[in-house]
């Protein structure tokens, strides 16, 4: 197995669990396992429609939290004081004729960072439509652009371990410096040196099936939150975190 190193980073983020007609459209407290798929299947120009989402399943996700953001909602409306026919369109072919009022939840300020698993001729690929995508990624909606570096390492024999010990962490220093600092971690399957004890089993019912626009469908999946130790050492300033991101990300390239 072997995998690649994503940066989730951008003033606003939002991942949704539920239809994206509700008129509260939540977000997620971190990117979910849909929003990552379509973000790859995006970059390898797949359609909405297409039968082959199964060609990720071979992948699995695990999400470092390097910032949780903090939850911003916006009243929105769409299509207000025109006439009926240049309204909102409706599922059966007619107009609201009406504004359409949501309230949408974004995160702003967050940073997650995501090592994606797998067999090397998946990951290989992934990475190079990655780095000449089809379509640009985004943050779980088209309004969230993703800040630079997006795709920190494209070829990575542990992408998790190089989360826990190599990764800089988009987090201020603590004063005064304590030798570790506290870092929640989201796997897709319990990581086999942490008690029981110390592992909590959330639910996620984000698992895509389809993406077709009338079909959309997900099933649940389980998740093992954990909160691991980091060196501090991975803390910077936020003045210092771009430089020693690019480093990082050239240190790849060198190799």
């Amino acid at each position: 197995m072997s995998g690649l190193l994503l940066r989730l980073a951008g003033p606003l983020q939002s991942w949704g669990e539920r239809s994206a007609f509700t008129p509260v459209r939540d977000s997620a407290p971190f990117p979910t396992r849909s929003a990552l798929t379509g973000i790859l299947a995006a970059a390898e120009g797949r359609p909405r429609d297409d039968a082959s989402i199964d060609a990720y399943d071979s992948l699995q996700f695990t999400v470092r939290v390097d910032r949780p953001g903090v939850r911003l909602v916006d009243y929105h409306t769409v299509g207000g004081g025109f006439p009926k026919a240049q309204t909102a369109a409706t599922s059966g072919g007619s107009n609201k004729g009406a504004a359409v009022i949501t309230r949408r939840h974004y995160l702003a300020d967050a940073v997650f960072t995501i090592a994606v698993t797998g067999p090397p001729p998946d990951t290989a690929r992934i990475a190079h439509a990655l780095k000449h995508p089809h379509w640009a990624p985004y943050l779980g909606r088209r309004s969230c652009p993703p800040d630079e570096p997006f795709l920190l390492r494209a070829h990575v024999t542990d992408p998790v371990g190089e989360l826990r010990h190599r990764v800089p962490l988009s987090r201020e220093p603590a004063h005064p410096e304590p030798d570790t600092v506290p870092v929640t971690f989201l796997y897709e399957q319990a990581p086999a040196d942490t008690p029981d004890h110390q592992v909590d089993i959330l639910t996620a019912n984000d698992y895509p099936v389809s993406f077709a626009q009338h079909q959309r469908s997900h099933r649940t999946r389980r998740i093992y939150r954990v909160e691991h130790r980091l060196a501090h050492s991975l803390t910077c300033p936020r003045r210092q975190l771009t430089d020693r991101l690019i480093t990082y990300c050239l240190e790849d390239n060198a190799a």
